[in-house]
């Protein structure tokens, strides 16, 4: 057992800047939890970098999430109490643009440990993102070059991949946060990259051939997942699920449903489904979950990452036709 240390500095890296199984076991949402342990106390902005955290830190962390079970991750605001548990933690773990309230409080802390998970793969722009969400507005903004260069989607961690990619940078700035426990981290980094290998091996291989390739749903989450693997987002109204298409874009959804064969309206667990089964109800769809794991519910259809990714997987199977 490590005793507690001050902020841990020098861990300025090349790909970590300071401006990004099972229920999280390690993992707690309570502020006055957080902090002045004897473990590396990581604070994590939302699920998807409170499970790296976890699983690449195993027994030595304790990690705190930002976002409660639940909450759209995109409407949290840092509260006081957060704030001060910032301050009290070894590292925070994030993924700027996401969470606007987030990337403030963490840029005004005064913790050495800043791991953007952003800076650890290569953000894309997708182009259907339409930034209506507050925060998403923000990292549009933040994300264009001084020549207005084009939004960047955030949403990494659905791209089993480039989720591995910033597994491993994670895995670096723990190693060199806390050097007593280097090898752990490094050994469950490896095991962890390893699994998500295995899991992009699944999905390339149960979408190589199917009846359709595109798929419909109301948030425009899965651009990374679409590009992986060959396949096409068709998001009704951005990355805002609660609005309601217009005529227009309902016409022409309904339309592109009969020319490629589309079977299938997908929302998430997150959000009402109110949009969706107003166009699969027009359009004669039917509709399912697809899950854009910013968060854990009893409403989800697995405990953890991989077991949603496993539900999300065969869901794509059914709705595209997979062979």
């Amino acid at each position: 057992m490590n005793v507690r240390r001050p902020h841990i500095s020098g861990i300025a890296l090349a790909a970590v800047t300071a401006v990004g199984i099972g229920t999280l076991s390690a993992c707690s949402s309570d502020s006055a939890a957080a902090g002045n342990t004897d473990k590396f106390d990581v604070v994590a902005s939302f699920y998807p970098m409170a499970f790296l955290a976890e699983q690449i830190g195993g027994d030595h962390v304790k990690v705190t999430s930002l976002t409660e079970p639940g909450q759209e991750p995109h409407d949290l605001e840092i509260s006081a109490r957060q704030r001060a548990q910032l301050e009290d933690s070894d590292a925070a773990l994030y993924l700027k643009g996401l969470q606007p309230s987030v990337d403030e409080a963490i840029g005004q802390s005064g913790l050495d440990t800043k791991i953007d998970a952003a800076t650890l793969t290569e953000l894309e722009d997708h182009g259907d993102v339409e930034h209506d969400h507050e925060g998403e507005e923000a990292h549009s903004e933040e994300s264009q070059s001084e020549e207005e260069g084009p939004a960047l989607d955030p949403h990494v961690w659905l791209d089993p991949v480039k989720y591995a990619e910033i597994a491993k940078g994670v895995g670096t700035a723990f190693e060199k946060a806390d050097p007593d426990h280097a090898a752990d981290y490094k050994k469950n980094t490896e095991a962890l990259v390893k699994r998500l290998g295995e899991l992009n091996t699944e999905f390339a291989d149960g979408l190589k051939d199917t009846r359709s390739k595109v798929f419909f749903t109301n948030h425009s989450a899965f651009g990374y997942l679409a590009e992986r693997y060959g396949l096409t987002q068709e998001a009704i109204t951005g990355v805002d699920p609660d609005s309601e298409p217009s005529p227009a874009r309902m016409k022409e959804l309904q339309k592109e449903a009969r020319a490629d064969g589309v079977t299938t309206v997908f929302y998430e667990t997150l959000v009402s489904d109110k949009t969706a089964k107003t166009l699969a109800d027009d359009a004669g769809l039917k509709t399912d979950v697809l899950d854009p794991l910013e968060g854990i519910t009893d409403k989800s259809k697995g405990d953890d990452y991989f077991g949603v990714m496993e539900a999300n997987l065969a869901a794509l199977k059914t709705a595209l036709g997979a062979k």
